[in-house]
């Protein structure tokens, strides 16, 4: 099994086991800045092949930074990112710092899909379309090919039956579905989960978590901002702790729930805390 790796300045625990394969992300000492606001004050990222980690913390604490950076949704100012052991190349510094190759921006974009809270699904297009348009349109492949992958990724999250429906016509569980069915048919190295169930109601939430759990267990890279510390500590092989920018806390999610060390994460645990 391999292992994801997520940490902070401070020295990794003894005896944390670390693969040999090139990970799928890599992020060192990344800084993220809106203007004078610093958003991620350096922060360090090793997710290899097969796993899953949780982010969680208080809203501001650049969770969601965090994972857009990653995918270069967002441009950050300081910091190497790799992904499979190839870093994003770089023009300018600061604030005025951009990637300096397009090809490469979409190469690693198709290859870490991301999930959104609010779904992000086309309206004029069918269940079917949406989830095909972007493996035929920005990755060129065969429409019959895709459409055939397409099903059986519907099937796979369980709105086979929804294929000719407008996102219109779907409650927000089968439209967050639909959305992960789509990214599941770009078929990437990782699926980045930016809250996928902070917009639903208790009862349409079960239904997303039941598919990310699902593909948890099939040994997917995933990567989570979550506020539901059950879903964090059922998926996770490892939880990171996020406050105002840095990494507070991480490590298997046993131990960050059972027995958190940081003042602040307890503070965080606590019930009614959490959101």
């Amino acid at each position: 099994m391999f292992w994801l790796i997520v940490h902070s300045s401070l020295e990794r625990q003894p005896g944390y086991p670390v693969s040999d394969t090139p990970p799928v992300i890599e992020i060192r000492s990344l800084h993220k800045s809106y203007g004078d606001l610093e958003v991620l004050k350096g922060v360090d990222i090793t997710a290899h092949r097969g796993d899953v980690v949780s982010l969680i913390g208080s809203s501001g604490s650049g969770k969601s930074t965090l994972l857009r950076c990653a995918n270069l949704l967002e441009d950050s100012q300081q910091g190497e990112i790799k992904f499979k052991n190839e870093p994003v190349t770089w023009r300018g510094t600061g604030l005025d710092r951009r990637p300096a190759d397009a090809k490469q921006v979409l190469r690693i974009r198709t290859n870490l899909s991301m999930v959104f809270q609010q779904f992000n699904l086309w309206a004029h297009l069918t269940i079917l379309q949406n989830v095909m348009e972007a493996p035929v349109t920005v990755l060129g492949q065969d429409k019959s090919e895709v459409e055939q992958k397409a099903r059986a990724y519907l099937d796979k999250v369980g709105i086979i039956d929804k294929c000719d429906a407008y996102p219109a016509q779907l409650s927000g569980g089968q439209q967050q579905r639909a959305a992960i069915a789509r990214a599941l048919c770009m078929e990437p190295e990782a699926l980045l989960f930016d809250e996928p169930t902070s917009a639903l109601d208790p009862e349409l939430e079960q239904e997303v978590i039941r598919v990310i759990k699902d593909l948890a267990s099939e040994g997917r890279t995933m990567i989570i901002v979550t506020h539901d510390m059950n879903l964090a500590a059922d998926v996770s092989d490892h939880v990171v702790f996020l406050h105002q920018g840095r990494i507070e806390e991480e490590g298997p999610p046993k131990a960050l729930f059972g027995a958190p060390k940081s003042e602040r994460l307890q503070q965080f645990l606590k019930p009614g805390n959490v959101a």
